[in-house]
């Protein structure tokens, strides 16, 4: 529905995590029946969640363990682990920078040029630890960097920038063709691209060959592109929009090609807000940034923040809070919903009668701004469970 918010300037309602609740249906089904495995192209995840390609959450040490809890972690391939052969000492630098001091640190850090050799190893680390690797990088350098993952026996490949489109108008560089790259390494690991917010976008970047889409422009917890730049839609109906684009396209094609909601998920019941919308799988930094395995020891920093001309993003504390498997799987030791994400997800889906995502995708979804403060005076007063 469009509303007139000014004299012949129409704008769209949209919506968010917040502003939406899940109905349940006449049959429920038992938590430890649900199906919550996912694909991306060939790769198969025993769990629907993908760590996002921060420096302050994912390293080698980090991917092996998300591996091993059955999601996956994406290695920025741009960030520290390959411009330093000893990262370790960087992110200390970096975790010990005084507020007003660490724009200008990592401008700085992030100046080292970057390493294809480093690339090749840390992908061989991560694949010698029996996790799957995934590597992401900017449209600038996806070409180049594809064809080293690919070498080294990536899994999955990740070309992500803040705004992502197939056509990129300038007169002093060519775009980038992302066809040209899914069609070369498709057939040896599955291409993700992102992010993006419409359904016009989502189905032109479906039609290059990508097997994924990230959905999301913003709403990560250390991402301030919403405040620098003005852009962004809140996470709902960028989620329903692309999964919309997503069924067309498999209507007219027969190619299923998922949707990854990135961003903007702080509780479980976010998560499971993001797939009743339609994702197949979630992207998360900040809620995973908490893991004892985090690089960032408890602090989380956006991937634009470094960007020496106009940083879009700032390091937030997190906290260090469980392990990450204790994130993932539980047991839970906290009541706000943060840990035991996996298991929140399939009590939801329990709930809602949902056997499996492509169940969780059709729920019933109300709109209701008010649900997360209706009766919760007590636990906002004293600050406990959703009053945090």
């Amino acid at each position: 529905m469009a509303f007139f918010i000014g004299k012949d300037r129409e704008a769209r309602r949209a919506y968010g995590f917040d502003e939406i609740s899940l109905v349940p249906s006449l049959v429920t089904v038992n938590p430890d029946e649900v199906d919550v495995t996912t694909k991306i192209g060939s790769a198969a995840l025993k769990i629907p969640i993908i760590a996002s390609a921060m420096d302050g959450v994912v390293d080698v040490t980090f991917a092996v363990e998300m591996g091993k809890c059955g999601g996956v972690a994406v290695l920025n391939s741009e960030g520290v682990q390959t411009r330093y052969k000893n990262p370790e000492e960087v992110l200390k630098k970096i975790v010990l920078a005084k507020p007003e001091e660490v724009t200008n640190l990592l401008q700085q850090i992030y100046r080292e040029p970057i390493k294809e050799e480093l690339l090749s190893k840390r992908i061989e680390q991560i694949k010698k630890g029996g996790a799957l690797a995934a590597i992401s990088a900017i449209p600038k350098r996806a070409e180049r960097f594809s064809e080293i993952a690919m070498e080294a026996g990536a899994d999955l490949f990740i070309i992500q920038s803040t705004v992502t489109s197939v056509r990129h108008d300038s007169t002093k560089y060519a775009s980038v063709d992302f066809s040209k790259i899914c069609k070369k390494v498709r057939k040896k690991m599955p291409v993700i691209i992102g992010n993006c917010v419409t359904y016009s976008a989502a189905l032109a970047l479906m039609e290059t060959g990508a097997s994924g889409i990230l959905v999301g422009i913003g709403p990560g917890a250390a991402c301030t592109s919403r405040g620098v730049l003005g852009v962004g839609v809140p996470q709902v109906t960028s989620i329903v929009d692309c999964a919309a684009a997503r069924d067309f396209y498999l209507k007219k094609f027969g190619r299923y090609v998922s949707i990854i909601a990135d961003g903007g998920m702080v509780t479980s019941g976010d998560i499971c807000k993001a797939f009743s919308s339609g994702a197949d799988a979630v992207m998360i930094g900040s809620g995973l940034a908490k893991a004892v395995e985090a690089p960032g020891k408890g602090f989380h920093w956006g991937m634009a923040m470094p960007d020496r001309y106009l940083p879009r993003g700032t390091r937030i504390w997190v906290g260090t809070t469980a392990l990450l498997r204790e994130i993932l799987l539980g047991p839970a030791n906290v009541d706000d919903g943060t840990q035991n994400l996996v298991g929140a997800l399939r009590v939801s889906m329990g709930t809602l009668g949902a056997h499996n995502i492509k169940e969780m995708q059709l729920v019933e979804i109300i709109i209701a701004p008010d649900i997360k403060s209706e009766g919760k005076v007590y636990q906002k007063a004293q600050k406990l469970g959703m009053g945090k």
